[in-house]
């Protein structure tokens, strides 16, 4: 009986960890956004290739050869697809996430950056005038904005 609990307990402890209950949201998460981004394509992108081209689908097209058939129309769907999809990730998500982290950057807080001391090259901070472990005098780096 003691057995069965510790090896419950284990698998507790197992469920309980952070990294699976990330993965298990990060699954989560990704489901529900490949519904938004399927969505969106269906139903703005499509039509708009719809309406340049003159066909919303191309499955019909094929061509045969010595009773071979080629249905190259399903493989356009799915390029069209594709392209569609990684447009609207690199677009609605790649490019503001990077443009977030960028002015994070720009914005972090001179003081808590930090240099090599000129002497021992200790960590100091960028605009520190001595290093607080040899005492060796610094000129500060940070330009003040």
């Amino acid at each position: 009986m003691t057995k069965g609990r510790t090896l419950l307990s284990e698998f507790q402890t197992f469920l309980l960890r952070g990294n699976v209950v990330d993965l298990a949201v990060g699954i989560v998460i990704g489901a529900a956004f490949a519904a938004l981004v399927k969505s969106l394509v269906e139903t703005l992108i499509t039509p708009i290739v719809a309406a340049i081209i003159g066909k919303p689908d191309f499955s019909n097209l094929h061509f045969t050869i010595h009773h071979s058939v080629f249905l190259y129309g399903d493989f356009l769907n799915a390029l069209i697809s594709f392209i569609s999809i990684a447009a609207a990730v690199f677009f609605f998500v790649v490019k503001p996430v990077n443009a977030l982290v960028a002015r994070r950057t720009r914005e972090s807080d001179p003081e808590s950056e930090t240099t090599p001391c000129t002497e021992c090259l200790s960590e100091i901070p960028k605009l520190a005038k001595r290093c607080a472990a040899c005492g060796s005098p610094q000129t500060p780096t940070a330009t003040m904005a």
